[in-house]
């Protein structure tokens, strides 16, 4: 998922990322507004990790958001 299409889905993407990272605050997530850098820096900030360990989770957990958008696609279309 580029970071444009990221921006377009964050309102859906939200909620997600709140499961995911909990310590995220709704003002965070207001704050971050689908900017992948700010989310990198937000994750890293509430959880005290380096900015490399948030950027993998956060590719990580984008992969996974991908793979389920297109598994629900075909799902749709079959």
């Amino acid at each position: 998922m580029n970071s444009d299409t990221f921006k377009g889905k964050w309102k859906e993407l939200k909620g997600v990322a709140k499961e995911r990272w909990g310590r995220l605050t709704d003002n965070d997530l207001e704050a971050i507004d689908g900017q992948l850098d700010q989310l990198i820096g937000k994750v890293q900030q509430r959880y005290g990790i380096a900015r490399d360990e948030a950027q993998k989770q956060i590719d990580e957990w984008k992969t996974a958001q991908a793979k389920e958008a297109e598994f629900e696609e075909r799902r749709k279309t079959a």
